[in-house]
């Protein structure tokens, strides 16, 4: 259902692009957006399960489909994540999102803020103070590096 939606919104989209109902600036910045949520993906793909040897994208916890980013001012952009936990109640969904908040602080290149939803919703996960209390933790920040480097290729 959800493909359907998104082909029929493309279609429409461009119908009135053509027919000129639609102003060009919307669609390139449309695009742009799609572009930056395409980059925020190829970062987060590649996070580790913290139980499991295989990637949140093997897993299906993160898909393209998942980022959204809006553009909040000149060069600084909101990102949206909404991953799923392999179980609905998964004990280490937090940890998850604390992957995706420090895996994005370190590599996007543009100025942005990170909000991160699950099906079991953490409060704890989208505030700053509680996601650099967390990192300030050893042992936590020692689960985290493991699942946000980069595997040796």
């Amino acid at each position: 259902m959800e493909v359907v939606f998104s082909l029929v919104s493309l279609t429409v989209t461009k119908a009135l692009q053509i027919s000129g109902l639609v102003d060009n600036r919307n669609v390139l910045r449309t695009r742009k957006m799609e572009e930056k949520a395409l980059e925020v993906y190829d970062v987060i793909r590649s996070i580790r399960d913290p139980e499991k040897p295989s990637t949140l994208e093997e897993l299906d916890v993160v898909t393209e489909k998942c980022v959204e980013v809006q553009e909040l001012a000149e060069d600084e952009y909101l990102i949206i994540i909404k991953f799923s936990p392999t179980v609905p109640h998964c004990s280490l969904a937090t940890l998850i999102g604390l992957c995706l908040q420090v895996k994005l602080q370190r590599c996007l290149p543009f100025k942005h803020k990170v909000s991160t939803r699950m099906v079991t919703f953490n409060k704890q996960i989208n505030d700053k103070e509680r996601v650099a209390a967390a990192m300030e933790n050893p042992n936590l920040r020692e689960i985290v590096e493991q699942c946000v480097t980069e595997p040796d290729d």
